[in-house]
């Protein structure tokens, strides 16, 4: 099967939306599928206002068209809410074309946290964008009520995985951590305003904290917070091992979908602890994380949370599984077609 997959988010952006659809589409070309990935990559492109890191592709529906039109796919998937994907869904839709998307951020809460505005200003676009979809695939129970509640009705689901060649359990800790006092609370991920990290910095709990990842709020969080440990950006094998010497995994967020470095940590075999909100309501189970509107008293949870029990359910997870799931949702194009 020809697949086209059109995101605004792309290497080398590091997020969960670029690693899900890398990941899934390294599943799917394993199968034989050919895909087609369209992203910023091959268009001029402008910083994202209030989040320079993230570029904003500059091309119409022509360009975005004439690239569908050669490589004349049997399904096309518009995985963001951007600009290359509002020009492809133009395309389709002046043809007729059949076409999935994809709901993978809360967009209208992070809109909220950067720039104050009414989400549900944002949720009148949400509902105009993803109308027209044959499907719209979420990955959580969570999502997919918030959705069909916002006048999004076609939901299909598509879970995440976990790339169980790096994170797993039994792996040596990082040797920079050894010495830290004890516990080590971790983060994982994009060091912004709309992930709460604040809210974990602020936590009284004994111990360190380690904070592994980049983006727009770092220097000023380092800055705030000397007592923390800002690692930057790490990757494979070597996030595993920061994953294995953690004692707890604390996620903050109230506004992402998933959270991808839950079941990454839990594979390793690290008990997490959240908010219970979405995602970590969808994830968690009592076995293996500790949710408290009191991110210090789920702290405290998790750490009673056994090691095994974790990295069992987190083995669970399987990128396989996702593919298969994203493959079942495609709405196959006509036979019989002018793709011009």
């Amino acid at each position: 099967m020809r697949i086209a997959i059109v995101t605004d988010a792309w290497a080398p952006q590091i997020n969960g939306v670029v690693r899900t659809l890398q990941a899934v589409k390294g599943e799917l070309e394993a199968q034989g599928h050919e895909i087609m990935v369209i992203a910023p990559d091959r268009f001029h492109s402008v910083p994202c206002p209030t989040y320079p890191e993230i570029r904003l592709a500059i091309a119409g529906s022509g360009a975005i068209g004439r690239l569908l039109a050669r490589f004349a796919p049997d399904a096309i998937h518009l995985a963001t809410e951007g600009p290359l994907c509002l020009a492809a869904r133009r395309w389709c839709l002046a043809r007729h074309f059949p076409f999935t998307t994809a709901y993978h951020t809360q967009f209208p809460d992070y809109v909220a946290a950067r720039t104050g505005l009414d989400p549900e200003w944002v949720w009148r676009y949400i509902r105009w964008f993803h109308a027209p979809a044959e499907a719209v695939l979420a990955s959580t129970p969570s999502i997919r009520r918030a959705l069909i509640d916002h006048g999004v009705p076609q939901v299909r689901h598509w879970g995440r995985g976990v790339d169980l060649a790096h994170f797993r359990s039994g792996l040596m800790p990082h040797p920079s951590l050894g010495h830290l006092p004890r516990p080590l609370l971790l983060y994982v991920g994009r060091v912004a305003v709309e992930k709460n990290i604040e809210a974990f910095l602020a936590t009284r709990h004994a111990g360190t904290k380690v904070i592994v990842g980049d983006g727009p709020a770092r220097t000023a969080l380092e800055r705030a917070h000397p007592h923390a440990i800002f690692m930057g950006a790490r990757f494979g094998g070597e996030l595993a091992s920061i994953y294995a010497a953690a004692d707890v995994f604390v996620f903050p967020s109230r506004t992402d979908t998933f959270g991808l470095v839950m079941i990454e940590a839990l594979a390793c075999g690290t008990p997490v602890a959240a908010y219970p909100v979405t995602g970590p309501i969808d994830v968690l189970t009592p076995a293996t994380g500790a949710m408290d509107d009191d991110l210090d008293a789920a702290i405290d949870g998790a750490l009673t949370r056994d090691r095994t029990a974790c990295a069992a359910y987190g083995a669970g997870f399987t990128w396989a599984a996702s593919a298969a799931q994203f493959l079942a949702a495609l709405a196959p194009l006509p036979e019989e077609r002018a793709v011009a």
